[in-house]
């Protein structure tokens, strides 16, 4: 899976459109990077910019960004409603797929090294890249902002994290970090009523609401021993909430930010919703998603609505992010595209031909045109698919079998599993072909003097490892198949056996196909070392795979012919 993330890089100027284009274009210099959305605001004089793309390739954007706000934003001149301390305020990232938070960490800290030591701007890290449980919370650091940070930053508490105790005076500080992806989603509902729908939001938000006596709307506030508000906490942790009346739309909304969806996902945070607003009368009619949305987060929807129905949750992406869309009524407001609206979508490289997006005509002619590629790796990796999709099959017609009703439990994690591999197997089809072009243009590379001689020979070396590396990862994920259909042919809807036995054989053929290209890619590698232990464990694998195979098609057969 691609590597993205998101960076959400606050910059204090929200007045002046040519200094915030220049920040804007300085950020697209780098290849690779997706503006989301630029947000300025003249009170807070303040400018909030969202770009997607991989790792590199975003924190050399924001490094570019925050060297323009530098060189243009001077902070003893500006002023503003919201709370600063630099002229990049903060910058976070946010790990959107491919990725993990501590991974990601790792990316706010080289990129706030950079900052430090390129620009001389102190540089401080919050939340999931900051150890110190005491400097965590971004407020706490920015306590005192640009113009306290002169003697605060002196204080050995508040020692940058990199950089010299020594405010920048133009540009100030910056504080760098990861956090969560942020989902606004607002859930409609079939009133008018502000106040309605604000009853709800406090019923189900983290916050809650305040506590009252008597009367729980216009009773007196209950206060604590040091007189602050007493609350009743909400059911959902980690959502923030608020009933609004929007009068595009003539009926009110539950708007809410969800800040941690590994704590309460989406799913959840609707449904509970719907059981609230049922509670006080009201019905849910449908949500919408402001912004992106990483895939994940549907695709777990989708599951969690096809479990709640009795069905099996091993079906394709398509079909789960169909699930999520009808269950919560996200296209009740308007079209919802997931090519626009799930971050992976979106950021895929349209102008690239990907040959698993073809038709299947279209995909066997061109096979059969006078290039080489697509070629035997990725009609391997596709074999390999198609026994996956067998199987999965097999096991989705086995746990909606009539009679089989109790052993949806059974047959969803195998179906669900098969999805995975038939998944990996439909991205190699496309990545043998790309480890083969890697190797064509190696080829192409200049050879003029001994540098380009000794860079082009590296460069060929380099591809051809690749090359032999994607068909053994063929190998090992069409034979991590075998498996699921194994389990079917034993125990899967018999009427179905002659499937999952033209399944075993599409492994059969995976496997060894991908085995032909380990072999024709190893022999040119001049590191005999590295080649000899990946073709000696491609060897191992070929003999446990034509083993299995065979036992299980000769079983099937048995069956049949019974």
């Amino acid at each position: 899976m691609q590597q993205i993330i998101e960076c959400v890089p606050n910059f204090s100027e929200g007045r002046n459109p040519q200094i915030i284009n220049a920040i804007r274009d300085a950020i697209e210099t780098i290849d690779g990077i997706r503006i989301l959305d630029i947000d300025s605001g003249k009170a807070t004089n303040r400018t909030v910019l969202t770009f997607l793309g991989p790792p590199n390739e975003v924190i050399e954007a924001a490094f570019c960004g925050i060297q323009k706000a530098a060189e243009l934003i001077d902070m003893r001149q500006h002023s503003g409603a919201h709370p600063r301390m630099g002229s990049t305020d903060v910058c976070p990232l946010i790990p959107i797929a491919g990725i993990t938070m501590a991974e990601t960490a790792i990316f706010a800290k080289k990129l706030a090294k950079r900052v430090a030591d390129e620009l001389s701007i102190p540089a401080y890290l919050y939340e999931y890249a900051q150890d110190n449980p005491a400097r965590k919370n971004l407020s706490n650091i920015r306590s005192g902002e640009y113009e306290g940070f002169f003697e605060k930053i002196k204080h050995p508490d508040w020692k940058p994290d990199f950089g010299k105790s020594i405010m920048n005076i133009r540009a100030g500080a910056t504080v760098f970090g990861a956090r969560d992806f942020l989902i606004a989603f607002n859930i409609n509902l079939n009133t008018q009523s502000t106040r309605l729908a604000n009853r709800v939001a406090f019923d189900v938000r983290e916050a809650g609401r305040v506590k009252r006596e008597g009367n729980p709307y216009t009773g007196s506030i209950v206060k604590d021993k040091n007189g602050e508000d007493v609350r009743i906490p909400g059911k959902l942790k980690s959502v923030k909430a608020i009933g609004w009346y929007i009068e595009e739309y003539k009926m009110a909304q539950i708007s809410m930010n969800l800040t941690n969806t590994q704590v309460t996902p989406m799913h959840i945070a609707f449904e509970e919703t719907r059981k609230a607003a049922y509670y006080r009368g009201l019905r849910v009619t449908g949500a919408e998603l402001v912004g992106l949305i990483p895939l994940e987060p549907m695709l777990e929807a989708g599951r969690y609505f096809l479990k709640k129905q009795g069905l099996s949750c091993g079906v394709c992406e398509a079909d789960l992010i169909d699930s999520a869309v009808r269950s919560m009524g996200l296209a009740e407001l308007g079209i919802f595209d997931p090519n626009k609206k799930i971050v992976e979508y979106f950021m895929r490289n349209k102008t690239q031909s990907i040959l698993a997006d073809m038709t299947l005509s279209d995909f066997v002619d061109e096979t059969a045109r006078d290039s080489a590629a697509p070629g035997g790796g990725s009609i391997a990796a596709l074999s390999g698919a198609l026994g996956a999709a067998l199987g999965t099959m097999v096991a989705n017609l086995s746990a909606i079998k009539k009679g089989w009703e109790t052993r949806l439990d059974e047959f969803s994690p195998w179906s669900e599993q098969g999805q995975i591999h038939k998944t990996a197997l439909v991205s190699l089809i496309d990545e043998d072909t790309r480890a083969f072009d890697q190797i064509m243009q190696a080829y192409g590379l200049p050879k003029d003097n001994d540098i380009q001689i000794n860079s082009r020979k590296k460069a060929i070396q380099d591809a051809s490892k690749y090359a032999t590396e994607v068909p053994f990862l063929t190998m090992q994920t069409a034979f991590s198949c075998i498996p699921m259909l194994k389990q079917m042919a034993e125990h899967g809807n018999p009427n179905s056996l002659s499937d999952v036995g033209v399944g075993i054989l599409c492994i059969k053929t995976a496997v060894r196909g991908a085995w032909l290209n380990v072999l024709i890619n190893a022999k040119n590698l001049d590191d005999t070392e590295w080649a000899s232990n990946i073709v000696s464990k491609a060897r191992t694998l070929l003999a446990k795979n034509h083993s299995m195979c065979d036992e299980i098609v000769n079983e099937i057969e048995k069956k049949l012919s019974a």
